[in-house]
């Protein structure tokens, strides 16, 4: 095992809340650990494979639509939970993260633990800037990513 450790931002955040997963990045820069990979992502599954490429761990932060929609509303998920959400993501590329997900398992590059969190959407329009009810949902969002990142270091190299 390699012990590395990729965060993944997926969005555009010049769609709205659909920024949200991008954002997190950047507030995790200097909040994890130095090796961390933070980028952020379009979403397009064959981009999405290089980028966890050889890690133990890939956390995934994106934005989704519910039904009924309750924006600013955190979800944690498996990656087998966010196969089950491959047409329900805020996305704006062609592709969600369940079909990434479907590529993966199937050209056997699932990495050992993959976990995605995830805040519901209010608006995915053109246009810049967070709605407010994702916005105060970024700090906690943020947290979660956090969280998962020291958990994954804790179990590589012990606490």
């Amino acid at each position: 095992m390699s012990g590395r450790v990729v965060v993944i931002g997926v969005g555009n955040p010049l769609r709205g809340d659909d920024g949200a997963g991008p954002a997190v990045v950047e507030e995790l820069r200097g909040r994890v650990p130095d090796g961390t990979v933070l980028v952020a992502s379009d979403g397009e599954p064959a981009r999405m494979l290089d980028l966890w490429r050889g890690a133990d761990t890939v956390v995934v932060v994106e934005a989704l639509r519910g039904r009924p929609s309750r924006p600013g509303e955190l979800h944690t998920l498996t990656a087998a939970e966010a196969a089950g959400h491959s047409r329900g993501t805020a996305s704006t590329h062609a592709f969600g993260l369940g079909e990434c997900l479907a590529l993966a398992e199937a050209l056997d590059q699932l990495p050992p633990r993959f976990v995605v969190h995830a805040v519901e959407v209010a608006d995915v329009q053109l246009g810049t800037g967070l709605s407010e009810a994702v916005r105060s949902a970024l700090p906690a969002l943020t947290d979660r990513a956090a969280t998962s990142v020291r958990q994954a270091y804790e179990r590589n190299h012990g606490p």
